[in-house]
């Protein structure tokens, strides 16, 4: 079985939120429960954003 590691950094490379899925998992699934308490400006690959977090940025 194989696993995907999802990381939230800050500039100082601190690591803020950690979330561990197994492959066949959506890579936008696991954001919204990883941000949830986060009051922060966030910042990836367009690619990766979803229309629903996409409508809930600022």
């Amino acid at each position: 079985m194989a696993l995907k590691l999802y990381l939230i950094i800050n500039d100082k490379v601190g690591i803020i939120s950690v979330n561990v899925t197994i492959t066949n998992v959506d890579d936008r699934k696991p954001v919204p429960d990883m941000v949830d308490n986060l009051w922060v400006l966030l910042y990836g690959y367009k690619g990766y954003i979803s229309n629903s977090l996409e409508k809930n940025s600022p």
